[in-house]
């Protein structure tokens, strides 16, 4: 049975709009290899006198099956099948920093709660402009929602905001975009200096106050703008450092771990000395996870929740609804300080 055929057929469906006549039309005709990958569609010119329907509805239909990652569009060559899997919904790029233990976390939770019908192809852009300029280039055009934690660069506005706002969502890193954008996003500066104040007491017993922070990765500066002002209200001695270095742990010095790079470099050192985690030395790390909640006793923690992060993502796809929020972060206290 002939592309047409297929669409014909579907006309004497009274609860089909033209747009779904199309669109199942042709899903029916791949999935019975009228159509393979490969095969170029019609023109839209072509359908419109074939069909009778007006262009805007043939091109409808068409992005409809961009989005599932049926069909891809070429510029000044027409639309093509790509792919014969009909029964995704929705084909998702998502655009990350890096597989880290959270981002892990938030994928599985984003995986479980949009169910098989989604495609989710990753992407790792590692902080690097270039490599997030080559995805963006490399992507673009071929999904039907794009998922991003983006690198808070302003000179990449333009980039991003080259896609549509109903088809992009913002996670983790806030950047500011055209008010028509959706974002679900951390906030750093006050949310880490509200949870150290909170602290105050256990972190006033160690004389030294260490943060490890390094610019040129995935740090966010709003962390390093609290942990100063902290510790020059309260008088602190506090200090940031880039790396650490092996051996160097000591006795009456509290660690604050953005990444988890030297956490377990220090937990290492301050085992082979002997020293107490907690007492000799304390430890607070950022974004948690369940090993965080065994070693030691337990690491306290500044941390966002990223499988409700995910869920929210979900559901903002799911069910195609704006969403702008900041999310909170919690303090969560274990035996480390």
């Amino acid at each position: 049975m002939s592309l047409l055929e297929n669409i014909k057929n579907l006309q004497k469906v009274n609860t089909l709009s033209k747009h779904e006549q199309l669109v199942h039309g042709i899903i029916a005709s791949i999935d019975n290899k009228t159509l393979i990958v490969g095969d170029k569609l019609p023109s839209i010119n072509v359908m419109v006198s074939d069909l009778g329907y007006a262009r805007k509805t043939i091109v409808k239909a068409y992005e409809e099956l961009k989005d599932r990652g049926l069909v891809e569009s070429k510029k000044l060559k027409g639309y093509f099948i790509v792919s014969n899997e009909t029964n995704v919904t929705l084909k998702i790029a998502l655009v990350l920093f890096s597989f880290q233990r959270f981002q892990e976390e938030f994928y599985n939770a984003f995986r479980k709660e949009l169910g098989d019908k989604f495609q989710i192809d990753v992407f790792f852009h590692h902080n690097n402009v270039s490599v997030f300029k080559s995805i963006f280039n490399t992507i673009k055009g071929k999904y039907g929602k794009y998922v991003i934690a983006p690198i808070p660069n302003p000179t990449l506005r333009p980039v991003i905001e080259s896609i549509s706002p109903d088809k992009l969502l913002i996670i983790d890193r806030f950047i500011a975009l055209n008010n028509e954008y959706s974002y679900i996003s951390q906030e750093f500066e006050k949310s880490t200096y509200s949870k150290l104040a909170e602290l105050l007491p256990k972190i006033s017993k160690y004389k030294k106050f260490i943060l490890f922070f390094e610019e040129h990765i995935d740090h966010p500066v709003g962390i390093l703008n609290a942990f100063e002002k902290f510790c020059a209200k309260h008088n602190l001695n506090g200090s940031v450092e880039k790396r650490y270095q092996q051996n160097s742990v000591e006795k009456s010095s509290l660690y604050f771990f953005i990444s988890d790079t030297f956490l377990w470099e220090v937990l290492r050192d301050a085992k082979h000395n002997k020293y107490t985690i907690g007492k000799d030395v304390g430890i607070l790390s950022h974004n948690d996870h369940v090993v965080k909640e065994i070693v030691f006793g337990g690491i306290t923690t500044i941390s966002s929740d990223f499988k409700e992060m995910a869920v929210k993502a979900a559901n903002h796809i799911k069910f195609k609804k704006e969403i702008q929020q900041i999310v909170p972060s919690h303090l969560i206290r274990r035996n480390s300080l």
